[in-house]
């Protein structure tokens, strides 16, 4: 666990991906063996197993919880907005907070329904990050002080943690940022997002395209290009990424935006996300090439593109049912059913 959220650079980040916590086996492997117990051919609840194990393991006990669901949506603004990357106006993101906070999003209808601590993080909305064509987005202080407010913002009490975001313009960031981190042009990661129109489409890759050409260093760095084409709240995620690990929480990532920041830990070490699922496949053309990329099988595709943690909170639900089975499931000696024929 770490108490101290302050980070004194960007290296020392690095440093914290570099020491984190492994799996704990011996809480999976007692998952396994209580699985293989339960009142069922193996393996006849498909991947709902492997998900109660995967959560005991990353808790570090067994048997595993899913009771206590913290969702965070973390917003910030970007200079690239400005640009016409986006079908709606740069101010939506401080009047979707402002919904976030008076009940009225997809969001907080889920979180209703899960029971889940929805937290809604604002990161200095009213100063958008830099126009990424023509200077980094982020200077390290604010990528640092980015980082901060996620792993500050995790709930070390949390059976499970959900991610994601809100900001107006951060398809465009999360496509640069993929294509930073994965190869690529511009046209290979952009999308509608919002809802944008072909030509809308053409000026988010070329923005993308102007960004990787001014910031060479991205393209070798996963941190470099977390603040050179990024933004607040994608930085934001990263760092809850990590924390979670650190406070042995698993994590849902959300879609394309949220996969794309979370990319950057992945890209720092290898196994950096054997901790986080991703919850859905989105609708986003990217997120699809940017799973493929990093070998990650979302648990759900129901055509979504909205954020906000939509996906995770949805994906929450499906862990908890995980965890209900394999915890709550007779075995074949209390039930007094016969087991399988040796």
């Amino acid at each position: 666990m770490l108490d101290e959220f302050r980070l004194g650079s960007l290296n020392e980040f690095r440093a914290r991906v570099a020491a984190m916590p492994m799996p704990d086996e011996a809480a999976a492997e007692r998952a396994g063996e209580h699985d293989a117990r339960l009142t069922k051919p193996a393996g006849a609840l498909g991947r709902l197993e492997a998900l109660a194990r995967w959560v005991a393991a990353w808790q570090g006990c067994h048997p595993p919880r899913a009771e206590r669901i913290q969702v965070l949506v973390f917003a910030g603004n970007h200079g690239i907005a400005a640009r016409g990357v986006s079908a709606y106006p740069a101010s939506v993101t401080a009047q979707m907070v402002a919904n976030f906070e008076a009940g009225g999003a997809a969001i907080n209808q889920l979180c209703a329904v899960l029971g889940a601590a929805l937290t809604v993080v604002p990161l200095d909305l009213e100063n958008p990050t830099r126009d990424m064509t023509e200077a980094p987005a982020l200077g390290e202080a604010d990528c640092v002080a980015a980082l901060e407010a996620g792993m500050a913002a995790v709930d070390a009490d949390a059976d499970l943690l959900c991610l994601g975001e809100m900001g107006i313009g951060n398809t465009t960031a999360a496509a640069a940022l993929a294509a930073a981190l994965c190869g690529g042009d511009g046209a290979a990661w952009v999308g509608p997002g919002t809802g944008v129109d072909r030509e809308g489409l053409a000026r988010k890759a070329a923005v993308v395209d102007a960004a990787l050409a001014r910031h060479t260093l991205a393209r070798s760095d996963p941190l470099a290009a977390l603040g050179s084409v990024g933004g607040r709240e994608l930085a934001a995620i990263a760092g809850a990424v990590v924390q979670a690990r650190y406070e042995r929480v698993p994590v849902l990532l959300d879609g394309f935006a949220c996969t794309a920041a979370a990319a950057v830990v992945a890209k720092l070490r290898e196994g950096g996300l054997a901790h986080a699922q991703v919850a859905h496949r989105s609708a986003e053309p990217g997120h699809q090439r940017l799973l493929e990329a990093l070998a990650l099988e979302p648990l759900l595709d129901l055509g979504l593109r909205l954020g906000e943690a939509s996906g995770a909170a949805l994906a929450a639900g499906l862990v908890r049912m995980a965890v209900a089975a394999h915890n709550g499931m007779a075995t074949f000696d209390s039930a007094g059913v016969s087991g399988p024929v040796e």
